[in-house]
């Protein structure tokens, strides 16, 4: 414990969209942070551009409120499958977690997951039950369903022992009683006090200190982000950086300034106390994982083994005929330099050189991950192509093995035979059935690559009613090759402009995903053909003029509404001989071969090989 001061550290884990950064929004309004008339947006946490518009954590983030004389830290997590690694570094940080369940969902896959990580740790829990006023709201029945899945992961007696409260985050409100309904946060805030004892750890040690996150100032450079363990941290004081992974010799460096959160801020302080959470500057070179000791007293801690990628796409220099007309980076060196800084941050990220000097394999954890770090590339100023996302398959015991997922879906009763068929022929296995009131929930384990381009198929075949989520579920052996695309594209013969002679003509073929007046070139994917196999059109067709006026031929051609797909539906359509040409103003997709006549050439030697 800190001499004047008691500190307590704290996690909000839980599925995506069940609440935790409204939560913590409630806990910084309700604890002074914010003035009675400041303006405060929603989900203040979600400081991130991406993140505001997705409505979704992506990175972890650090935050203080103080309650009497009691400092609690707290961290907002990401409830998204495909950024786990965040929980799986940062809860080591903690010595507690809020677990926060859904009223209608209940524990869903990833709250398993977060869940066993923090249990692992021996951690205490709060189970949080979120979103009290909602009408589906099953109130009496999560109790029992929380335990359950407590039992199944070999909670110890004192976690299966937690403490239940029903909240509301929206409302800032808190229960220990699902019947009495709650005024304040005020109960939540007496069972962290109560619940959770002060960090433990020797206060008068040699410092110690495990770096779980890496911030960025231009100014400062790396700016390393942890909890001391041991000791106390101090301004300009010698460090020695080491890590328990690496056989590297231990590095001297200094503390140059020491940050301690003050609710969103970071306040300079000449000092920090075991058991703090803090940021510090100085250590140009730290990374995360690294251990920051005494010189007297080199000790590396070890740091969590975060879960490895299981999909990979190729990243590569635009080459197509519009290349460099609208980006800033466009070179190899500047594709390598963004992708290498990636990994200070992100440490279930890996880069790789491909196959050409111009092109790097990157392997995340799901389509969003990648697909928020080529969003994040496109804003600042890059200009790239990407690839089709492949699984990254393991070999065990001699036998070729693919990564599975656990996919939780709910959905209309009437909508619940056309997701089974679907799933059904794409190799999924039903694991589980339950009905949810006028819902159906089904519990499927599929191959990871099967679910490519499923998403917003299952959208149009559920109206946009279904709910699904998906959790890594381990490795499986191979399932064999099957077909997922049942769809071919629609490929500009020709470079130019297109017209709306060309693109009326042209509709009829398939839905198409551009515009009159829009410049393309040929190769360039412009719509989709409902059948499989591709389809020449030309876009860019102008009527011939003539000197005879017939009735009706100068009538306006009505035009069907292009739809353009984003870059998720892009990553999910796009099939193994194209590419998705990103830039900071568009989103193309295009073929491998521009050309028309050597891509028909590469498409029948391929098929006298198979």
């Amino acid at each position: 414990m800190a001499e004047k001061q008691k500190i307590i550290n704290i996690a909000v884990i839980a599925h995506v969209d069940a609440g935790k950064s409204t939560l913590v929004d409630a806990f910084l309004n309700q604890s002074g942070v914010f003035r009675d008339n400041e303006q405060v947006v929603d989900c203040i946490m979600d400081s991130d551009d991406i993140e505001r518009e997705r409505g979704i954590t992506i990175y972890s983030k650090n935050c203080s409120v103080m309650h009497g004389d009691v400092k609690i830290n707290i961290v907002d997590t990401p409830g998204h499958a495909d950024f786990s690694s965040e929980v799986e570094r940062i809860i080591k940080t903690v010595d507690t977690v809020i677990l926060l369940v859904d009223s209608s969902e209940g524990p869903m896959p990833q709250t398993r997951f977060v869940l066993q990580k923090a249990l692992e740790l021996n951690h205490r829990v709060i189970v949080v039950v979120n979103k009290i006023d909602r009408p589906d709201a099953r109130l009496s029945e999560i109790e029992d369903e929380v335990l359950e899945l407590l039992m199944e992961l070999n909670a110890s007696d004192e976690q299966l022992d937690s403490p239940i409260l029903y909240c509301s985050g929206r409302d800032g409100t808190a229960s220990r009683d699902y019947r009495v309904p709650g005024t304040d946060l005020v109960p939540l805030f007496e069972t962290i006090l109560d619940y959770i004892p002060a960090p433990e750890g020797d206060v008068d040690g040699p410092m110690q200190a495990l770096v779980s996150c890496i911030d960025y100032n231009s100014f400062v450079g790396r700016i390393g982000i942890g909890r001391i363990e041991r000791g106390t941290m101090k301004q300009n004081q010698d460090i020695m950086i080491t890590n328990f992974h690496s056989t590297e010799a231990p590095r001297r460096a200094k503390i140059i300034t020491i940050y301690q959160f003050d609710g969103l801020n970071r306040v300079q302080v000449p000092e920090a106390k075991m058991g703090d959470i803090v940021a510090f500057s100085g250590a140009e070179d730290i990374n995360i994982g690294d251990t920051v000791c005494a010189p007297t007293a080199v000790e590396p801690l070890e740091f969590v083994k975060v879960s490895e990628p299981t999909m990979e796409m190729t990243f590569s220099v635009n080459d197509s005929p519009f290349a460099g007309k609208e980006g800033k980076f466009v070179t190899s060196r500047h594709l390598r330099e963004r992708l290498y800084r990636e990994l200070l941050r992100d440490v279930s990220l890996r880069v790789t050189d491909g196959d050409t000097t111009d092109s790097f394999r990157v392997a995340g954890r799901g389509e969003m991950h990648l697909s928020v770090l080529i969003e994040s590339m496109r804003r600042e100023g890059y200009e790239l192509t990407c690839s089709n996302p492949t699984v990254l398959y393991s070999e065990i015991n001699g036998e070729k093995c693919e990564p599975m997922e656990l996919v939780t879906i709910d959905v209309p009763e009437e909508y619940m035979g056309t997701v089974m068929e679907k799933l059904g022929s794409r190799k999924g296995e039903l694991q589980d059935m339950q009905l949810r009131g006028s819902r159906q929930r089904l519990i499927y384990r599929i191959p990871t690559r099967c679910l490519f381009g499923y998403r917003s198929e299952f959208m149009t075949a559920t109206r946009g009613e279904g709910i699904l989520n998906s959790v890594f579920d381990g490795y499986a052996p191979y399932r064999g090759n099957i077909t997922m695309r049942f769809t071919g594209s629609l490929v500009a013969s020709e470079t130019g402009e297109t017209t709306s002679y060309g693109l009326y003509y042209s509709q009829d073929r398939g839905p198409l995903f551009i515009g009159p007046a829009t410049p393309v070139y040929e190769g360039m994917i412009v719509g989709q053909n409902p059948k499989p196999g591709d389809i020449a059109v030309n876009v860019c067709k102008k009527k011939h003029l003539t000197a005879v006026r017939s009735t009706g031929a100068d009538e306006a051609l009505t035009l069907i509404t292009p739809h353009q797909p984003s870059l998720e539906e892009a990553i999910e359509m796009i099939a193994d001989d194209e590419l998705i040409e990103v830039t900071p103003k568009s989103i193309r997709l295009r073929k491998r071969i521009l050309s028309t006549p050597l891509r028909l050439k590469a498409q029948a030697a391929k098929k006298t090989q198979a």
